[in-house]
């Protein structure tokens, strides 16, 4: 009876600190309750509790959690219905406040994101909804966890998942969006044109630019040459001049020749001129340019002596003469 009274009390105490010892696994925290009473929180690990006069009051997940929210039904400022769902990224840190300061954690944060969703959402017109999902975010971020930190929770995240406007909006947007394009199709080709006619227009007036400065520099060229050709002419005529002076025929002789040979060139370069009769015998051309080199030689002033000039032959009386030879 004994050894039997002695192995039940040691059955006993093993199921006894068998139930007082307490596994945390690794991320989880169990709050302790002393007869209903939450006392402590037991860590990660083995934790020893004495059974019967301590006991396990919630199981609380420390790691980071995604909560769904599902979709809702939002009127925007411009009276657009539009169906909007998001996901809130959550963690909780301390465990005690998450345990007791509200009855169900998961159905209170589901509570407040749809809430807050709809009251900042509902602020804005469709256009800003669909373009300003960051700004969003931030927005439900701030307002939630400000909302939770009583609750020892830590909103990491909020996202809008997605948002979907009624079938006529997106088609009206369709339309818009093609009506824009190609206004800016329009626009940009505009301009292109616009542009090209500048640089066609800026390239012809460059072009009459350079011809207008092209003429000035060619009239200015014709009017040196002329100068120069006049100044030459004034030079010769002065020293024909100083020549008769002196007494010399044969700066009269210089006249007649030149005259002459510009005669006799215009006559082969006229274009109507199909035979040319020349008046007068060639000899008489040989002595107006024989009367010509004196002339030169005088002017350059030599003082040897100029060979004798052959003999001119007697003229024959032509056919066209009606006077004496």
């Amino acid at each position: 009876m004994i050894l039997a009274a002695l192995f039940g009390v040691l059955v006993l105490v093993i199921m006894f600190l068998v139930a007082s010892l307490k596994v945390v696994r690794q991320g989880y925290e169990y709050t302790i309750e002393h007869f209903g009473r939450f006392t402590t929180v037991a860590q990660p690990g083995l934790n020893f509790y004495p059974a019967f006069f301590y006991q396990v009051g919630r199981r609380i997940n420390m790691m980071e959690q995604v909560l769904d929210v599902p979709q809702q039904e939002i009127i925007t400022k411009d009276n657009a219905m539009v169906a909007v769902d998001g996901v809130v990224f959550f963690q909780v840190l301390d465990a005690a406040k998450a345990a007791y300061e509200v009855s169900d954690l998961f159905v209170a944060i589901m509570q407040l994101a749809t809430t807050n969703l709809r009251t900042v959402m509902g602020s804005m017109d469709l256009d800003e909804l669909l373009s300003k999902r960051d700004e969003i975010n931030a927005r439900l971020l701030s307002v939630v966890d400000h909302a939770t930190n009583p609750w020892g929770v830590k909103i990491t995240r909020v996202e809008i998942k997605d948002i979907r406007p009624p079938v006529d909006i997106v088609n009206a947007m369709a339309r818009q969006m093609k009506a824009e394009r190609e206004k800016r199709a329009n626009i940009l080709e505009a301009e292109g044109a616009r542009a090209s006619e500048i640089l066609r227009a800026e390239g012809q007036k460059q072009a009459r630019i350079l011809e207008a400065e092209g003429r000035r520099e060619s009239v200015f060229r014709d009017s040196e040459a002329r100068e120069r050709a006049a100044e030459a002419e004034a030079k010769a005529t002065q020293l024909v001049s100083e020549a008769i002076e002196q007494g010399s025929a044969q700066a009269i002789n210089y006249f007649i020749a030149q005259k002459y040979v510009e005669a006799v060139g215009k006559f082969a370069t006229s274009t109507n001129a199909k035979t040319i009769l020349f008046p007068v015998e060639a000899t008489q051309l040989i002595g107006t340019l024989g009367g010509i080199g004196a002339l030169a030689k005088e002017a350059l002033g030599d003082k040897a002596e100029a060979p004798a000039r052959p003999p001119v032959p007697p003229r024959v009386a032509g056919p066209f003469d009606t006077g004496a030879a």
